[in-house]
């Protein structure tokens, strides 16, 4: 495999510490102290491409992940983080990656399930009864990692290492112009969503159609579509959601247990020395913890300026679409299943949530009821 090497590149790791081990007696002594300080002066330099508008909450979090690699690394690695569309399109970061255009990516598997729609699968899956933090657990130890990795490098042949972070909050089911009740009340309507989903919701009536993000608004106000969701309050919002639609439900099976996708050129992974490897990989869960509080605070602080100061009615999503959804899962997973990998898939996670997912609901108290007994009157549900 013919290695990539990033133009950007200042200093030859590996001649650089060839050169190091070489030397001997007292010079080398003096020699090895001095070396750190001219390697921190000819940092690699990865560039990295997300799958986010600049002004996305999500871009802030990426470059949460680049402050950690540099500071780790003491300045031997420099990411530069650019936005959707500075290299390439927000849908197409996975081939830029592979191909080594870029040298990292920073976006959801939903977005290239078109290639395979097992990809859907970590992240936009059937929702079996794991919440997000579960499924992203399935992902670290339950096997999904080795299952990703079978799918990009095995089954597709992607040039790639592919980590996960951040377990998203359930995605709301979106904004409408309208209340919405029921199942009939969707029929027809044009949506955008992205992965399974996307097939989820056609199979319940509606007209998907799947879009980047900065692209929603401005859809939405050329009537390209009539309902949308994105992910979540603050997203939402920075792009102008409440500009457009007034009614907002939340808490979806549509897609509820989604994460980041760090995606690596398996190329420049593999030319990493060792401790370098290490810490872009485990800045990658590192960061993950900081995305989780960083999103619980904004998040949450911008449900309430959307409902508010904007105006915005906030609901939950009825239960009859949230039971239909389910239903239409069953439905779909016998036809998706019809794909031994994605039958391979979908059996180890099925095995992980009947068990960890058990323990979770026994363990786990009530804890709505002591949300009310404190806050009396605020859920209003």
């Amino acid at each position: 495999m013919t290695k990539h090497v990033p133009a950007t590149q200042d200093v030859s790791r590996r001649s650089f510490l060839r050169r190091g081990g070489a030397i001997a007696g007292g010079a080398a002594a003096s020699t090895l102290v001095a070396a750190p300080a001219v390697l921190a002066q000819s940092p690699l330099t990865l560039k990295m491409q997300t799958s986010w508008p600049a002004s996305d909450i999500w871009q802030t979090m990426a470059q949460q992940y680049v402050d950690r690699v540099e500071a780790m690394s003491g300045g031997r690695i420099k990411i530069d983080l650019l936005p959707a569309g500075a290299v390439v399109g927000a849908f197409q970061v996975m081939d830029g990656v592979s191909d080594g255009v870029i040298d990292i990516a920073h976006s959801v598997s939903a977005y290239w399930y078109g290639k395979h729609k097992a990809a859907s699968l970590f992240g936009t899956g059937p929702v079996f009864g794991g919440d997000p933090t579960n499924m992203l657990s399935w992902f670290w130890q339950g096997g999904g990692r080795e299952l990703y990795r079978e799918l990009t490098q095995d089954e597709m042949g992607l040039n790639v290492v592919g980590l996960m972070a951040f377990p998203m909050p359930a995605q709301p089911f979106g904004w409408f112009k309208n209340p919405i009740a029921g199942v009939e009340d969707i029929q027809g309507m044009k949506y955008r969503t992205v992965g399974l989903a996307a097939d989820l919701l056609q199979s319940m009536g509606m007209s998907v159609a799947q879009l980047p993000g900065g692209e929603i608004v401005p859809a939405m106000e050329r009537g390209v579509i009539d309902a949308f969701e994105f992910n979540n309050p603050s997203s939402d919002r920075r792009f102008g959601a409440q500009d457009v639609a007034k009614n907002y439900y939340l808490g979806s099976y549509h897609q509820a247990s989604e994460a980041f996708e760090f995606l690596f050129n398996r190329d420049v992974m593999e030319d990493l020395e060792p401790d370098l490897r290490a810490i872009m990989e485990h800045a990658v869960e590192a960061v993950s913890t900081y995305n989780t509080a960083y999103a619980l605070d904004n998040y949450s602080a911008d449900l309430l300026k959307l409902r508010d100061e904007d105006g915005v009615s906030v609901q939950k999503t009825p239960q009859p679409i949230l039971q239909a959804q389910l239903e239409a899962w069953s439905e779909m997973i016998t036809t998706l299943e019809e794909d031994p990998f994605i039958k391979k898939v979908m059996d180890s996670q099925r095995e992980w949530v009947k068990r960890t997912t058990y323990y979770e609901l026994m363990d786990k108290p009530d804890y709505a009821l002591a949300y009310e007994h404190f806050f009396p009157g605020e859920l209003k549900l």
